[in-house]
């Protein structure tokens, strides 16, 4: 049996391989990057079972995808929260929430080992990876924010945002009209709260939404910069390792 991780955070790759190895699975290949994914799979057999994290270091795993054709079951690793992946449930495999639990991937293996038993494939095509993606439509995001303000309390809808950023272990709302609030969450809570196709993490320390986005400007080491309607206090620079799924988000 051939296995193979597709990871890019390496500690986090060892200690999945670590955890396969107790559960008699052996791992023959680490792969940190999509480039690194492609060009194994161009000059590579299919191997028995793949383990997907979902974003990589230079862009979405959606991208190996497009670029070679993958025939092999697939179990998605992901840092993802639950709901958002729900449709994952569909797939002819499954995913894992980090941090991993050794039950779920048990179960996850035994899963695998069990339509291999059934001569079953997990092959999937591009289009049915993003109509996995896709399916969410249940999922509830954020529609505002109640911030206090003296001694009232100010709601301000998710519209009228500009930025959503993190100093002095502090959250903060900019909004539109050129205001900052204090939040009382995490910016990795929040991240959670906000629909992707409207909002993008671009660092640890900036969500911008896509309507507040004037201007994006190619910046030095390979990254971006974006300029806001109102906010000029830093500038907003998309970090080097999200600058490709930035573009794809994009569209």
């Amino acid at each position: 049996m051939t296995t193979i991780i597709i990871e890019d955070e390496k500690p986090a790759a060892r200690m999945l391989q670590r955890k396969l190895e107790r559960l008699q699975i052996p791992v023959e290949v680490m792969l940190h990057s999509v480039q690194e994914a492609v060009d194994w799979f161009q000059n590579n057999p299919q191997p028995d079972l793949i383990f997907l994290d979902i974003q990589l270091s230079d862009g979405l795993s959606f991208e190996i995808f497009e670029k070679v054709s993958i025939q092999s079951p697939v179990i998605f690793t992901t840092a993802y929260d639950e709901y958002a992946l729900r449709a994952f449930k569909l797939n002819s495999i499954d995913y894992l929430l980090k941090p991993i639990d050794e039950d779920d991937l048990e179960v996850a293996i035994g899963k695998y080992k069990s339509r291999t038993n059934q001569e079953s494939t997990g092959s999937m095509d591009m289009a049915t990876i993003r109509q996995l993606f896709s399916s969410t439509k249940d999922v509830e995001y954020r529609k505002r924010f109640s911030v206090k303000v003296g001694d009232h309390i100010k709601i301000i809808p998710i519209e009228e945002i500009e930025l959503i950023y993190s100093e002095y272990k502090g959250s903060y709302l900019h909004s539109l009209e050129g205001r900052t609030y204090l939040l009382d969450s995490s910016l990795d809570a929040i991240e959670k709260e906000l629909e992707p196709k409207h909002f993008f993490r671009v660092s640890r320390k900036y969500i911008v939404p896509l309507k507040a986005i004037k201007d994006i400007i190619v910046y030095s080491n390979s990254r971006l910069k974006i300029t806001l309607k109102s906010y000029n206090k830093e500038e907003v620079i998309v970090s080097r390792e999200r600058v490709g799924e930035f573009r794809t988000w994009l569209g």
